[in-house]
């Protein structure tokens, strides 16, 4: 019942925070869009989002959050690192971006009630996107799949990046298979999701996407094996399935995760651990370590800095490490205390999945699809709204019965 007192524009301003973390940089496009113009929609949709939300929660009513509030919390430090412009005008434009981000959510926490509704909202968004992907690869496959990324599959029509899309697609199917698995969708409305979207995380070679969306399936299904009889019969095939492909299909995978790259450069994650380590080595005021330099890019020395947990200490310091760490150990903890249902499950794999992908992308400390991910898994352990007071009624006492005689009126 709570799903239908929500109203449908709550949906569509889930879609614009959506369309405001796509970002503004990745492949060429068929139609050459200017960075400018990519960057006037994404922050259109940003304070769009927040207006209508905003404008369907005049009251203010809002849901107490734990993860809203350490999110909050992380403006603190963003705001005094990016103070002094030592990484531009721009850091204090992420900031107010963060600001109204973190706004546009506690506004529509109002609607958090522990239900799947902000699981269909992030699927139906996310799938949309997918199919824009698909759009453009079937309008030009040479833009989609361009030498400059090795042959892997970006986005053709919004410039996406392999990671981009593999992250959207390997949420999409874990989710789904989490909602057929606790009964609340068909076989045929998931197929119909679940199947083109592993195509495309297929043919994006993304080894992150994949290794999380295994290990946040395998938490959640975990999770669910001890009440659901489906769960525990789709855990055991798929762990059959698994040792039978890995058997018989060894080379090929080794092939598809290496992506042609030699040992050497895949034990060092591609480059990104030279990175890390020029960032852990680079001299630091105790401002520095405590507060961070600001709000960036997140890269160093113009290289991508590619984990979260080192581009907030770059960016915010020990402080905004420490509360992204909070968060992850307030929604786990949650998450146990919860008895075992779908939308437990569901939370559980969107904290497994942005706690593996925290090592390779970046986004924890910024508005991005992570802290998305995140606040549909807050949306899921939040507690049901109380039902409103029923004044007890107290009944009538009984009417006297006059007799005739005493109705009719007196006569002087």
């Amino acid at each position: 019942m709570a799903e239908e007192r929500t109203p449908n524009l709550v949906g569509t301003a889930w879609g614009l925070l959506v369309v405001n973390t796509l970002g503004s940089t990745g492949a060429e496009t068929v139609v050459p869009l200017p960075r400018s113009l990519i960057q006037m929609v994404t922050m259109g949709a940003l304070a769009l989002a927040f207006t209508l939300a905003l404008a369907l929660n005049l009251r203010l009513r809002v849901r107490p959050s734990a993860y809203l509030l350490l999110l909050t919390l992380l403006l603190v430090p963003s705001v005094i690192s990016s103070a002094d412009l030592q990484s531009g005008v721009g850091a204090l434009f992420r900031c107010t971006r963060l600001a109204l981000f973190a706004g546009t959510l506690w506004l529509l926490s109002r609607w958090w009630d522990g239900g799947t509704t902000f699981v269909r909202h992030h699927i139906r968004w996310y799938f949309v996107i997918l199919c824009s992907v698909a759009a453009g690869a079937l309008v030009s496959p040479g833009a989609a799949m361009p030498d400059l990324y090795g042959g892997r599959l970006v986005g053709a029509l919004w410039p996406l990046t392999p990671p981009q899309i593999g992250q959207y697609a390997a949420v999409v199917i874990g989710l789904s298979v989490l909602l057929l698995l606790g009964g609340r969708t068909d076989r045929r409305s998931a197929a119909l999701v679940i199947v083109p979207s592993l195509v495309l995380l297929l043919l994006t070679h993304t080894r992150t996407a994949t290794l999380g969306l295994l290990v946040g399936l395998a938490l959640a299904i975990g999770s669910l094996t001890l009440t659901s009889a489906a769960a525990r019969r789709f855990f055991s095939w798929a762990v059959l399935c698994a040792a039978v492909a890995a058997v018989v299909f060894a080379s090929a995978l080794r092939g598809w995760f290496l992506r042609g790259q030699s040992e050497e450069n895949f034990s060092n994650l591609t480059g990104r651990a030279k990175v890390w380590d020029a960032l852990l080595a680079a001299p630091r005021t105790t401002g520095e370590k405590v507060f961070g330099t600001g709000l960036g890019d997140k890269s160093f020395d113009g290289l991508p800095i590619d984990n979260s947990w080192l581009a907030v200490y770059h960016e915010q310091g020990l402080i905004g490490v420490t509360l992204v760490a909070a968060v992850f150990v307030v929604l786990g903890g949650v998450a146990l205390l919860r008895p075992p249902s779908p939308a437990r499950a569901c939370a559980i794999f969107l904290i497994g999945y942005c706690g593996l992908a925290s090592y390779t992308e970046a986004g924890l400390g910024d508005a991005s699809p992570y802290l998305l991910h995140l606040a549909v898994a807050a949306s899921l352990l939040a507690a049901p709204a109380p039902a409103p007071a029923v004044l007890p009624t107290v009944p009538e006492p009984p009417r006297r019965r006059v007799p005739r005689w005493a109705r009719t009126s007196e006569v002087a």
